[in-house]
């Protein structure tokens, strides 16, 4: 298949250059106005408490993923392991109890409440999960921990097509949430600030919907599509085969990291915009042609389901699927790739409009892996360079360490790291 050339009239490098002479974050505003219009009706009863405990943070393969997400990157004000200690307890404690649905304290109305209030007398079951990790920053002099600091983890380096905002990259500590309502994210994170607000202060957000992302047993129906309009995670992980797990996203005993970390998992975070614009011109055939997916059906180009193989070895000269398709280059499906598989969590986001009034949407990507360098970096290396780069325009996110899960009631997140 050949690729048809781009419309007259626009351009990515000028699309770009609106962006960022104008400013890629709406104004105040903007996001005001656009909050309006999120769900902020009561959560109704139709999910779940999820487990906390586990050897693993169970909200990184907790089924059904809900639709509400939420990235939060914190900054630690404190200087010393004994308040990086008590953060931890304190962070422990409080998710545990919104994981559980554990009713607000009720004291003295002289006093401000405990809560919000948001979600009234008794938090409603809406599949609430919360997953905190670390940055590479915690490891530095403030905390004396240099010497368990996981071998892959770095600060996210600037990467092929990147802009990078340092206002919405990077921090000390990573807290993804996802519910079934805005209103349980929104009451969760203001719970974590409320009860941390003495050692965390926020360094960036975003939020979004999910709507599923493949993650569990396969079905046309349930596969997601992305602000780009095509299916996105038919070739995820399942997270359901323990054995895959395993393999590809925790670390294990053998894998020479400190031994607090077995059990946690390396994050990769990336708030990629989407120049929905720019796309939204551009051919049905190319844009097919640059994924290498039919956009209804998402089967792979001259095939039929979406889930039937690509059939690389059939179409050694890219006829059917150009050699540089997105799903070609990100998993090429031989013996030798197999190794780079990751499990992606990510979610859709709209934070309203830039100074030219153009969408700024896109993808906040999550994926957990065993290895940075076998993982994420890997896809990453591969995918340099892809024509689909005219379209997108990675602007932040970062590198953590997602911890261990905690094992008893007695335990506390990082326990170890900090031990």
């Amino acid at each position: 298949m050949s690729r048809q050339p781009a419309r007259p009239g626009i351009s990515r490098r000028g699309f770009v250059t609106g962006v960022l002479g104008t400013g890629a974050v709406a104004g105040a505003g903007a996001l005001a106005g656009c909050a309006a219009d999120r769900d902020t009706a009561p959560a109704k009863a139709t999910g779940r408490f999820v487990t906390f405990e586990g050897p693993h943070q169970t909200g990184i393969t907790a089924l059904p993923i809900p639709e509400q997400g939420l990235i939060a990157s914190f900054n630690l004000l404190s200087r010393d392991r004994e308040r990086l200690t008590e953060v931890l307890r304190e962070l422990t404690d409080e998710i545990r109890g919104l994981m559980a649905g554990r009713p607000p304290e009720v004291r003295d109305p002289a006093f401000p409440p405990v809560d919000s209030g948001i979600l009234g007398e008794q938090p409603p079951a809406d599949d609430l999960s919360i997953v905190v990790g670390v940055g590479a920053s915690l490891f530095d002099d403030r905390f004396g921990l240099a010497d368990r600091k996981p071998s892959e983890l770095v600060t996210m380096p600037f990467l092929a097509n990147d802009r990078l905002d340092p206002r919405l990259s990077h921090g000390d500590i990573s807290v993804v949430f996802e519910a079934g309502h805005s209103d349980t994210v929104q009451f969760a994170l203001r719970q974590l600030m409320r009860r941390t607000r003495r050692d965390l202060v926020l360094r960036w957000m975003i939020d979004g919907y999910a709507r599923g992302i493949g993650a569990g047993r396969a079905s046309e129906a349930a596969t997601p599509r992305n602000l780009m309009g095509f299916k996105d995670g038919t070739s995820n992980l399942d997270v359901e085969d323990g054995a895959s797990m395993d393999r590809h996203v925790w670390v294990g005993p053998d894998d020479g990291e400190p031994e607090w970390a077995v059990g946690g998992s390396y994050q990769a975070i990336r708030i990629i915009r989407m120049l929905v614009e720019f796309w939204d011109r551009t051919r049905l055939d190319e844009q097919e042609a640059l994924i290498g997916r039919s956009k209804v059906s998402g089967a792979p180009l001259g095939l039929t389901g979406e889930f039937t193989d690509p059939d690389y070895p059939s179409d050694p000269d890219g006829v059917r699927i150009p050699l540089d398709a997105h799903i070609r280059l990100a998993n090429p499906r031989t013996p030798e790739t197999e190794k780079n598989l990751i499990l992606r969590r990510g979610f859709n986001y709209s934070r309203g409009f830039d100074g030219a009034g153009r969408l700024d949407q896109g993808l906040a990507f999550v994926a957990y892996q065993r290895s940075l360098e076998d993982g994420f970096l890997a896809v990453q290396n591969r995918l340099k360079g892809e024509p689909l780069e005219e379209y997108i325009l990675p602007v932040g996110g970062g590198f953590f360490f997602t911890l261990p899960g905690v094992s008893g009631p007695d335990r506390f997140l990082g326990d170890q790291l900090v031990g």
